[in-house]
């Protein structure tokens, strides 16, 4: 059976932060992920973890100052060094909570920047990103983010992921594969995603229009499901939409999965 992984920063906002992860709990998630954990005490993060038997199974690492529109630092010109302190930071919290993927956001360059330049800075970057977080067994997850919604995003599709993903050349990164960013740039998701499932150790979902439930809207999921099912993925799913009105009352999808409100 897929297995589904709820996404802490985007569902479950009726709860305050931390008890969300035993919200997830309560209605059958296995497992949670996490957008960006660093406002909370990483030791108390992991303990909450613990008290649920609920596994983190995906961070991001610090996107650098989300303020003035900065989403990642890795491909950033000058950026080295804070790049650094911002990866020492992520392995903190992997290893507070037993988490073994780590994304790191590529980040958004200014249009007039060199583009050769930048991706030189991004695979030296992630190279060196993989071999510290290789010290804790963790692996390095990359995306590509659709363009429309970020027009300067570093990674432009899953073709460029893949052949950035082959460039760094560590056995430690890995694809995350998002189909709703794949939709949004106008790939065919099930081809890309049977195409590159040896590389996929982690996807997520959400539906378009809106970023909602993965059952309404114009991507197929359950068609996309059923194929995923006869494949030989094993990695987990990570549910990053916005519920269109409670959590809850926007699980009717996941049933089928062993998840669901459980309320009388």
């Amino acid at each position: 059976m897929l297995r589904f992984a709820a996404n802490i920063s985007t569902m479950f906002g009726e709860w305050p932060f931390l008890d969300r992860i035993q919200a997830a709990a309560d209605v059958g998630f296995g497992a949670v992920e996490c957008q960006w954990p660093y406002d909370y005490d990483a030791d108390t993060v992991g303990r909450r973890l613990q008290g649920t038997n609920v596994q983190m199974v995906l961070i991001n690492a610090p996107c650098g100052d989300a303020s003035v529109g900065e989403v990642g630092l890795a491909s950033l010109p000058g950026r080295q060094a804070e790049f650094h302190e911002s990866i020492d930071l992520a392995a903190v919290y992997a290893q507070k909570t037993h988490c073994q993927q780590v994304h790191i956001l590529a980040g958004v360059t200014s249009h007039t920047a060199d583009h050769e330049n930048c991706r030189a800075i991004y695979v030296d970057n992630m190279r060196w990103a993989a071999d510290r977080l290789a010290e804790q067994n963790i692996r390095v997850m990359i995306e590509a983010i659709n363009t429309i919604e970020k027009p300067d995003y570093h990674l432009h599709g899953t073709d460029d992921a893949v052949g950035v993903l082959r460039a760094i050349d560590r056995p430690n990164v890995e694809l995350q594969f998002d189909m709703y960013h794949c939709y949004r740039m106008g790939e065919d998701i099930a081809e890309k995603m049977v195409e590159n499932l040896d590389l996929i150790t982690h996807m997520q979902v959400s539906g378009y229009p809106g970023r909602h439930e993965p059952y309404a809207g114009e991507i197929d999921y359950p068609g996309l499901f059923d194929k995923l099912s006869v494949c030989d993925y094993e990695g987990w799913i990570g549910c990053e939409y916005i519920p269109k009105t409670t959590t809850r009352d926007g699980l009717v999808w996941a049933a089928a999965y062993g998840i669901a409100d459980t309320r009388e």
